[in-house]
């Protein structure tokens, strides 16, 4: 088969890449850091009500994801996918309409009200976020290159999470209102208006994988009824084959480890601190911030990193600093030292009459230890994903980066789902009441249980997980140069040492790959 010439990414196309992320990470920061303290601070909805909002929408993904991502697969040699791009084509239907995330924010409305609008920016979330997410896959096969395309990406990531965070500091320092409704309103039309920027952006400086000769020999078949009414089916066997590729398991597994211990503790630390710390909005805020700033720290390490000592050992690495910041959130709630009425910018500044060195270590050393775990958790998953296709290339010979995104943003979206409803029902159960001056100390309680124990809990999935994995740069290089074989035609590997490579990375024996196994024929069934 002829190769068309691979483009070189330049710094432009990393950082207009990346860019996206303000949307992917941003929209995520703001729903998992500040959607649940709104709803049941200034929208009168309970937490049961608040974790439905934000979990429902997710389980109705169980259907857009790997639909959006086998279409835009099956949409490379259509007419649109030629002329517009399989990918692209998504990326510009969600431009104009990305600005209804300022809607979430309106306050007085019902809990259907909430629910609809926030089923609609979800649904225009996951348009814009599968199609995107393969993008790096096809612009580079370079093992470094892709591993700065997903540093790119997280790096813009935590920016966007650190304006969420710090936003409402600057909205409320602006228009003079404390824990008011109207901050968050602001809000979501800044970002509603940043979104629809930051996919131009990605427009603009990407591209999908160039065509072959043989590619543009093939003349589209016409439309076939019997085909299109079987779609679900191969969708669905699309969804589940990539279970099969034992990389892709094991990824799975370190990806829920790091992202749902992080909705966990998003979900439920704002809660923690208006209560165990007796903080309002301004402290919360001033908090996340500090937090993402050391995300973005902990980002720009974990690239290189990554690429030199492999992403599980980084992955584990990370675990011990959120794990540690849990505990010590822990012995702060244990000790309980003074820290009602702090405003944390003020304690960290001598000029001030609150300056305390002691009150700053207890705020500060946690939240960045904290920062500094999470960064790395975010970068991991991302940074892998990128080389999950080659595995799978190995295994069936086609290129499926949309399948592995849907399947990826599907078990994502249904486990955070769950996580989400499972943290507003336990955080209900245990009595909490917004508009409480004090919570009982039973509700204390389990706020506290919930943000240690929880993410702890899910985070040791994902390091059982991390000592399996075997998905690192030598041997990626040895899986290209076995593909490259492959594609020649080949049957045997090079050597036994790269046998053992691919066949422990796909899980298939060597000669059943590149598309002779049961897996690919399964595939190709009308």
């Amino acid at each position: 088969m002829v190769r068309s010439q691979a483009r070189t990414p330049r710094w432009w196309n990393y950082w207009g890449w990346g860019s996206g992320d303000m949307l992917g990470a941003g929209a995520q920061a703001v729903v998992t850091g500040w959607l649940f303290y709104f709803f049941t601070t200034f929208c009168d909805l309970t937490p049961v009500e608040a974790g439905l909002i934000l979990g429902l929408p997710r389980l109705l993904e169980a259907i857009t994801c790997p639909l959006i991502g086998y279409v835009s697969d099956n949409l490379r040699n259509t007419w649109i996918g030629r002329r517009i791009g399989r990918r692209k084509i998504f990326l510009l239907i969600v431009i104009p309409l990305l600005p209804c995330f300022a809607l979430i924010f309106v306050t007085g409305q019902t809990f259907f009200y909430y629910l609809a609008v926030f089923i609609v920016f979800e649904l225009l979330y996951t348009m814009f976020l599968i199609p995107w997410e393969t993008l790096a896959a096809e612009m580079t096969r370079d093992y470094r290159e892709k591993a700065r395309f997903a540093g790119a990406r997280i790096l813009t990531g935590q920016a966007s999470a650190i304006l969420a965070s710090y936003l409402p500091i600057l909205i409320i320092d602006a228009f003079g209102g404390r824990d008011s409704a109207q901050t968050f309103l602001i809000m979501g039309v800044v970002f509603g208006l940043l979104f629809s920027l930051v996919v131009i952006l990605v427009v603009c400086f990407s591209w999908e994988r160039p065509y072959t000769g043989e590619e543009k020999a093939i003349v589209a078949p016409p439309f076939d009824a019997r085909a299109a009414l079987l779609l679900p089916v191969r969708m669905f066997r699309d969804l589940f084959s990539t279970l099969r590729i034992r990389a892709f398991r094991q990824h799975l597994s370190i990806y829920l480890g790091g992202y749902i211990s992080q909705d966990v503790f998003n979900t439920a630390f704002p809660i923690f601190v208006a209560t165990v710390m007796m903080g309002a909005t301004v402290m919360i805020s001033q908090m996340m911030t500090v937090m993402y700033v050391a995300q973005l720290v902990s980002v720009m390490i974990a690239i290189q990193l990554v690429i030199r000592i492999g992403p599980a050992v980084a992955y584990r690495v990370a675990i011990g600093f959120f794990g540690a910041a849990l505990l010590l959130f822990l012995a702060l709630y244990l000790i309980r030292p003074e820290l009602a009425g702090r405003d944390l910018f003020a304690v960290l500044n001598p000029g001030s009459a609150l300056f305390s060195p002691a009150t700053a270590l207890w705020l500060l050393v946690p939240i960045v230890l904290a920062g500094l775990g999470r960064g790395t958790l975010n970068f991991v998953p991302w940074s892998v994903y990128n080389y999950l296709p080659d595995v799978d290339e190995a295994v069936t010979g086609q290129r499926r980066e949309g399948v592995f995104a849907g399947v990826m943003t599907l078990v994502r979206k249904v486990a955070q789902s769950l996580a989400i409803i499972a943290t507003g029902w336990i955080i209900g159960a245990g009595g909490y009441v917004a508009d409480a001056p004090v919570q009982s100390q039973g509700t204390v309680n389990v706020i506290v249980g919930v943000v240690v124990a929880g993410p702890i809990l899910v985070m040791l999935i994902g390091l059982i997980a991390s000592w399996r994995f075997r998905l690192n740069g030598p041997n990626h290089a040895v899986l290209m140069t076995e593909i490259e074989r492959l594609r020649a035609g080949e049957t045997t590997p090079a050597s036994p040492e790269a046998g053992a490579v691919v066949q422990d990375l796909t899980g298939w024996p060597y000669d059943r790959l590149w598309g002779r196994n049961r897996l690919t024929a399964e595939r190709k069934q009308p």
